[in-house]
């Protein structure tokens, strides 16, 4: 608990960002290589997709994403609107247009993997569909911050987007055993335990680790972005205030 108060320190913030964030992007860098090179030269076809099924290693890890940006976007932005932490709300907005990354990611690869295995691009599909709403949330979150001029209303309207939104989350995760569903169900995470082949586990779980590394790294990189321009905002305010001050003197 100590830590998340230290981190409300801008300052802080930036001087242990400055030392995790080469540690994460080197994570991400290696098993990023190292999921690639599993996922075509070491892992086998499948019996029924052939080839097409590597599509996975680049789809199911943005869909998992998607999701996890989502969930820690909503949570950031509770902890802004309720216990008013100073870099909730930088860290809710620099997610979401990772997070949408992430989403388009998902949804162009699995209209790839949709066409040879269903004929079609696109379907009205549960988990597609909930899939496209969170897309729109995504989008409208970010359109949000930018259609208000004041930060801090700005900060509380886009918050309550991203709670209220929240429950579409668990909705794409069980859009399948809900409703009839051409996608197919969970066969990593469930009772009985994965339903794929092991050496297909190995680059998922390598790519599902470059995703989060280079998650956390794109992050940090835009906290400190959205950090500096804010300081730069307030500089510039300050010396157009002293200039005004002046000229009335």
């Amino acid at each position: 608990m100590a830590f998340f108060y230290d981190l409300a320190n801008p300052v802080r913030f930036e001087r242990i960002t400055r030392y995790i964030f080469p540690a994460v992007l080197g994570f991400a860098l290696v098993t990023g290589a190292a999921g690639v090179y599993f996922a075509l030269f070491n892992s086998p076809a499948d019996y029924q997709q052939g080839d097409s099924v590597r599509i996975m290693y680049v789809h199911v890890p943005a869909a998992w994403m998607a999701l996890f940006c989502y969930s820690l976007m909503a949570f950031a932005s509770a902890v802004g609107f309720i216990w008013k932490h100073p870099l909730a709300d930088v860290a809710a907005k620099e997610t979401a247009p990772i997070g949408a990354g992430f989403t388009f990611l998902a949804l162009f690869t699995g209209a790839l993997w949709g066409k040879p295995m269903w004929g079609a691009w696109w379907v009205w599909d549960a988990r597609l569909t909930s899939v496209l709403v969170l897309m729109f949330l995504y989008l409208g979150y970010m359109a949000l911050w930018r259609a208000v001029s004041d930060k801090s209303r700005a900060a509380r309207l886009a918050a309550i987007l991203a709670i209220v939104g929240f429950i579409n989350v668990p909705v794409i995760k069980f859009s399948v055993d809900w409703w009839n569903s051409l996608h197919q169900p969970a066969s990593v995470f469930k009772a009985g335990g994965p339903s794929i082949d092991g050496a297909m586990l190995i680059p998922l779980f390598l790519m599902i680790a470059a995703y989060m590394f280079g998650f956390t790294a794109m992050l940090l990189q835009s906290m400190k972005n959205e950090l500096l321009e804010r300081r730069l905002s307030r500089l510039e305010r300050v010396e157009e205030e002293r200039t005004a001050k002046l000229v009335e003197l």
